[in-house]
């Protein structure tokens, strides 16, 4: 893997010069439908390994939430979005045993505008050799306690569960999900699954009914390495970070942001939080695959 790290930034970058010639929005058959390239075979959910990966050695992997192409993840129903959380986790126990990788991170981007080059439902695994910066700086300096979110920032509750607006969010309408056991990755028997299959479908029902189209968004879900060191006060979560701020209009981070290292959030944590706890939160709310 060709890491490198800017010796005035100290921001670490890996090269990854053979992904140039990989697909971009393709406009043939959609190759995770039953019967395509990556899908030959009827499914619920399956991972394969990623044919353009970032990273060697089988680090990279896809995951399909469904057979169905126009679907979206809250029209999958409590029964389809835990298919999809059970798959994470045992995909996460998978390679987070290992003996080369430190570190497992889950996501999905959803949309065009976030860079999704295939519509079709989808997420991805990587499998790090080493803690990338963002979890690892959580890990040594960050806090999270779901249990004292002020409740004008919460948004739903689901099982063990919670959803809300962080109080400094840097995107508009930004959520953040956390179960009130400690539990430290999605593989963890504590792990409440069920609980959070069931607030994914309602949190991203009310951002798809927020502006009453699509949310193009970015979701990672944040836990315990899986190296030598024992981490216990990691605490698993996601982030998701929706990209528009208004109708059509699209949250962009500017220059003076990414110079600067300081982001400017237009719509208050507060408003965004009231805005998305009015919503139904219910798939049933939004026409959709069952």
């Amino acid at each position: 893997m060709d890491r490198r790290t800017d010796p005035l930034t100290r921001r670490a970058t890996v090269v990854v010069g053979h992904r140039q010639g990989r697909p971009n929005l393709p406009s043939e058959d959609c190759p995770f439908c039953p019967g395509g390239l990556e899908a030959p075979e009827p499914y619920d959910v399956r991972w394969f390994p990623n044919r353009w990966p970032a990273m060697a050695d089988q680090r990279c992997e896809m995951v399909l939430y469904t057979a169905e192409h126009d679907a979206t993840f809250w029209s999958l129903g409590s029964r389809g979005a835990r298919r999809v959380v059970d798959l994470w986790a045992a995909r996460t126990a998978a390679l987070g045993a290992r003996d080369d990788v430190e570190y497992v991170l889950v996501f999905e981007n959803r949309g065009a505008e976030v860079g999704a080059t295939i519509s079709h439902p989808h997420g991805q695994i990587y499998a790090y050799e080493q803690i990338p910066p963002e979890p690892l700086s959580e890990l040594v300096d960050g806090v999270l306690d779901p249990v004292t979110v002020p409740d004008e920032l919460l948004v739903a509750e689901r099982g063990d569960w919670r959803c809300w607006v962080p109080d400094a969010a840097s995107w508009p309408y930004e959520l953040r999900l956390a179960p009130l056991t400690p539990v430290g990755a999605l593989c963890d028997a504590a792990v409440d699954r069920q609980g959070l299959a069931d607030l994914l479908v309602d949190a991203l029902a009310r951002l798809d009914q927020l502006f009453d189209e699509p949310m193009p968004y970015m979701l990672w879900v944040h836990q315990r390495p899986f190296g030598d060191e024992a981490w216990p006060d990691a605490r698993l979560h996601l982030h998701i970070t929706p990209l528009r701020r208004a109708p059509g209009v699209q949250r962009y981070v500017a220059a003076a942001e990414l110079g600067g290292g300081l982001f400017f959030n237009p719509v208050p944590p507060t408003d965004a939080a009231a805005s998305l706890r009015a919503l139904p939160g219910d798939a049933g709310a939004l026409s959709g695959p069952s």
